[in-house]
């Protein structure tokens, strides 16, 4: 190496090294962040669920692709993955798949996630000095008349620089740490917040495919009704020429007829409208998007709840909860800083000459250290007040999440509770269409042996219509209760998916 290089190359080493000593002694004498430490806010789950009864055990559908489903472990007796396949309908698979990649809601909650997860490295960079470099050059015309100048004094002359500066605040008291951890939390709560958009989506998306079915069952009955209806009146004719039945027969059999096609016509526009509400939720165009019909048959599968003290790490809504209290706690310590001196260190290195050829040499090079430290003695109080203010919020933080947990617990006993009624429900409904099929049978016989009139036919054929289409209606219910009790316990996640 020539001496000219040893030379250029002497004076920034200095500066490094002493700087570099600087932030080791900074870091040497850096202490614990200032604050309370955040501690998990106390909650005690019940044992068991009012209207539970305990776990349900959970049968899985047969081996579905992608290994999506998990078998639930008898340990936590909880969904996994994706929570859909517990109804092992392809199509409604098909529908739940897209949400993910084209959904625009959902989009729009990982783009804020993603805005979020930034602002931890920006507050995390303030850990860091900052290092700025660069030339200069000024030319100076002086006045020959100024004070002191002499005839011998230079009045014009170039400053040619090439200096590096770097500044950095030592974490001292922790406000940083602070910030990057209130940052994090922040993060952590939007990513269950974008879980939480994903479950509503996915919620949404099986029970308008549920809501849709039970209209095709709706719609399947009320066409085998008018197509009995049909032959009844083709009958009633029949009758009327034979000289057996009567005008007001006729009439009523019509008017039974018309009435029952004006309700499956009426099916149509309810059917419509889930229709567009599941293509927009799947992302699809909708003049190229149709259903076909499916009417809803059996009932829905029983769904494993688990065990109370679960539902805290289950349900998004309660995981971003918790994550903004950390937040706040954080910015208690933020607000604590303030009562603490700022301490600056600072150096700048480089060269300096009046002219080109002597700008890189040895003797042109300059450095300097230097630290500085602040104190603010009297504010008036502020700093007081945003401290008091900081631990408010986290109070505030702390009861919107205790608050978050009750309203999850109301959420699945409501969904429990509709779950269990509605299956007894549908018990009794059951019973009472076998008993409406059965009271209709009989006065279509009475009526053909010439027993009873036609007026018999038509009651038991209004309360057979009703309770099938009762019973259609608690069975659509209960898939769509099903899905409620699944949304409620937090579907297939939990809080080991936020981001670390």
């Amino acid at each position: 190496m020539s001496s000219r290089a040893s030379k250029l190359i002497f004076p920034a080493r200095i500066f490094l090294v002493s700087f570099a000593a600087v932030v080791a002694l900074g870091i040497l004498v850096g202490c614990k962040p200032v604050g309370p430490n955040y501690k998990l806010p106390e909650y005690t789950a019940p044992a068991a669920y009012k209207e539970g009864g305990g776990p349900m055990e959970l049968v899985p559908p047969p081996s579905p692709k992608d290994g999506g489903w998990e078998k639930a472990n008898p340990s936590d007796g909880m969904l996994r993955g994706k929570w859909w396949e517990i109804f092992n309908d392809p199509q409604l698979n098909q529908l739940e798949e897209r949400i993910a990649p084209y959904n625009q809601n959902l989009k729009g909650a990982l783009e804020s996630y993603l805005a979020a997860r930034d602002q931890i490295a920006v507050a995390h960079a303030a850990l860091y000095p900052t290092l700025s470099a660069g030339p200069g050059f000024t030319h100076f015309k002086n006045s020959s008349n100024a004070p002191f100048s002499t005839s011998t004094s230079k009045t014009s002359y170039n400053d040619i620089t090439l200096e590096g500066q770097a500044n950095w605040e030592p974490d001292f008291w922790g406000r940083i740490r602070r910030q990057v951890e209130s940052a994090h939390a922040i993060t952590q709560a939007s990513a269950a917040d974008m879980a939480n958009v994903n479950l509503s989506l996915q919620a949404q998306m099986a029970v308008a495919y549920f809501q849709l079915r039970g209209l095709d069952a709706q719609k399947k009955m009320f066409e085998e009704m008018v197509s009995d209806e049909e032959h009844q009146l083709d009958l009633t004719q029949k009758r009327l020429a034979g000289g057996v039945a009567t005008d007001v027969d006729v009439a009523q059999a019509r008017t039974a007829l018309e009435t029952t096609r004006a309700q499956l016509v009426d099916v149509g526009v309810a059917r419509a409208q889930y229709e567009h509400a599941i293509g927009t939720i799947a992302y699809y165009k909708l003049p190229d998007f149709n259903i076909p019909p499916s009417p809803l048959e059996g009932a829905p599968p029983k769904i494993p709840i688990g065990v109370p003290s679960q539902l805290l790490e289950r349900r998004p809504d309660i995981a971003a909860a918790e994550r903004r209290a950390a937040a706040a706690n954080a910015q208690i310590g933020i607000a604590v800083s303030a009562f603490y001196p700022t301490i600056t260190l600072g150096g700048v290195g480089g060269f300096e000459s009046t002219h080109g050829g002597t700008w890189l040499q040895g003797p042109s090079a300059l450095w300097s250290l230097g630290a500085q430290a602040t104190e603010l003695l009297f504010d008036a109080g502020q700093r007081h007040a945003l401290t008091d203010q900081a631990r408010h919020n986290y109070e505030t933080e702390v009861a919107a999440y205790k608050n978050t947990i009750f309203l999850g617990f109301q959420d699945v006993e409501d969904q429990l509770s509709t779950v269990r009624i509605l299956e007894s429900e549908a018990q009794a409904e059951e019973q009472a269409v076998q008993a409406a099929q059965r009271s209709y049978e009989l006065s279509n016989t009475r009526y053909r042996g010439g027993v009873t009139g036609y007026l018999e036919v038509l009651i038991a054929e209004s309360t057979l219509l009703t309770n099938k289409s009762t019973a259609i209606d608690v069975q659509t219910r209960r898939f769509v209760a099903s899905v409620g009790l699944i949304r409620s316990l937090g579907g297939g996640w939990d809080r080991t998916e936020l981001p670390r």
